[in-house]
């Protein structure tokens, strides 16, 4: 450990019990014993804002940096707000190692306030939200649930790719409207840690205060809705608070990361409420924003200095969300900072290479059925109708097959996006024209066509 990071690792060492007593808080008790509560604090590097957490086993710690990742930086920058982000690591997978660590370190928490509140992200402020042509509808409208007087609009459903402000903008409305309502009571959860709640209060048998603390709220946000529809019995219970706190005239901010119409398996009478305020997008952020952002961050630190030549190739290469350009600024920031290289474009290109072939835009599978329809010069209504002749049943099976091939999606989503077809006709789709590839050389030339087409 340098010096610099070494300066205030004892310091930082001294918060992990309270920063650990706020998780076991937020995500319950089971959920923190069986994950976070092995885990150690290993040292904070002033220069980078990396905290460094360790446990025992390479398995865990993957685990917890991809479901626990944000959960973590949050709660350490409530602490120590100089915080950029948080890692855990791992040795080998030594279940004795994990077993055998000894118990968190006594904390007595803070005496209880007048309000409930979830913890906010004290940077994440409406201040620092940049507004474009891509994202004015979404901010204008988070301004407004955060006034005195109720909104026009409610519930409030935000939607957008990840990385692109939904985030910052709940805590943004969260922070405004504690400030305009001082004894409200808010609650700001993941749309997970809601079911994880949930299910631990249907298990414990404690279902009757779980509902009651959640429509006690003045204000609830909701964050990335979409990882919990389709299971049923979390939207029905999610149907009834919206429903009592829309009755009691309280507000609602929900974000997800597609339109309500387009999230799978969500029951009808969930869907009526949550389309039923103001739906509103975020687009993918334009040069302009991308620069303005890049701008501002650089503005906070006067000391670096950073080449126009490198702001322009970050804003060329980093197109698709904010947070993917903020990430690649801080690794370059950080690597100057680290080694005293100097910062010019030759480093950018140098260091980015990987973020930037990352970073490339993916395919979607509307993108797909527009590409295949203009190759065989059919309409995209094609693509989603009854009709069977070979002209564009074939061009159908062959965008069914880029879609499993070229997007993460499954069959029986691929299928809903093929007029609502069933999983088992895109597995045959998929099939056929795996076989028509080795014996048919022209099909199998149009589709290396039609690929290169969505890579150009």
């Amino acid at each position: 450990m340098d010096a610099g990071t070494g300066a205030v690792s004892g310091d930082a060492a001294t918060l992990w019990p309270r920063v650990a007593e706020g998780l076991r808080r937020d995500l319950g008790v089971r959920t923190f014993d069986h994950w976070l509560k092995p885990v150690r604090f290993a040292e904070y590097c002033t220069l980078s804002g990396v905290v460094t957490l360790e446990t025992a086993s390479r398995f865990s710690a993957n685990w917890i940096n991809e479901r626990f990742g944000d959960r973590l930086e949050l709660a350490w920058r409530q602490h120590l707000p100089a915080v950029r982000s948080v890692a855990v690591r791992g040795g080998g997978d030594d279940r004795a190692a994990i077993l055998a660590s000894p118990p968190l370190p006594a904390f007595e928490p803070a005496a209880p306030i007048a309000a409930m509140r979830s913890p906010f992200d004290a940077r994440l402020g409406f201040d620092r939200f940049v507004i474009a042509r891509s994202n004015i509808l979404a901010a204008n409208a988070a301004r407004r649930m955060a006034m005195v007087e109720a909104p026009q609009f409610n519930p409030l459903y935000l939607c957008s790719g990840t990385g692109q402000g939904k985030t910052h903008l709940l805590h943004a409305i969260a922070q405004a409207y504690a400030a305009e309502h001082p004894t409200a009571n808010i609650i700001l959860m993941s749309a997970e840690k809601f079911m994880l709640e949930f299910v631990g209060a249907m298990r414990g048998g404690d279902m009757m205060a779980f509902k009651a603390r959640l429509r006690a709220a003045d204000l609830l946000l909701l964050d990335d809705l979409q990882f919990v529809i389709g299971k049923n019995s979390t939207q029905e219970e999610l149907l009834h608070t919206i429903d009592d706190l829309m009755t009691a005239g309280k507000r609602l901010v929900v974000t997800a990361d597609r339109p309500p119409t387009m999230l799978d398996g969500v029951e009808v009478r969930l869907l009526s409420r949550l389309s039923g305020g103001l739906v509103a997008d975020i687009e993918a952020p334009e040069d302009d924003l991308r620069e303005r952002i890049i701008r501002q961050r650089l503005a906070a630190m006067p000391m670096v200095e950073v080449p126009d030549d490198v702001v322009a190739y970050l804003v060329k290469h980093f197109t698709r969300n904010i947070r993917e350009l903020e990430g690649a600024l801080n690794k370059l920031l950080a690597y100057a900072a680290l080694t005293g290289a100097r910062l010019d474009l030759a480093l950018a290109e140098d260091r980015l290479a990987e973020n930037v072939r990352s970073a490339r835009p993916r395919i979607t599978i509307d993108e797909i059925q527009r590409a295949v329809c203009a190759h065989y010069r059919l309409d995209k209504s094609e693509m989603a109708s009854k009709r069977r002749v070979r002209a564009i049943a074939r061009p159908r099976q062959v965008a069914m097959y880029l879609a499993k091939e070229l997007t993460p999606r499954s069959y029986p989503e691929i299928g809903r996006r093929f007029g609502g077809r069933d999983h088992s006709t895109v597995i045959h789709a998929v099939r056929t024209v795996e076989a028509l590839r080795v014996s048919d050389s022209e099909l199998d030339a149009e589709i290396a066509a039609i690929r290169r087409s969505l890579n150009s």
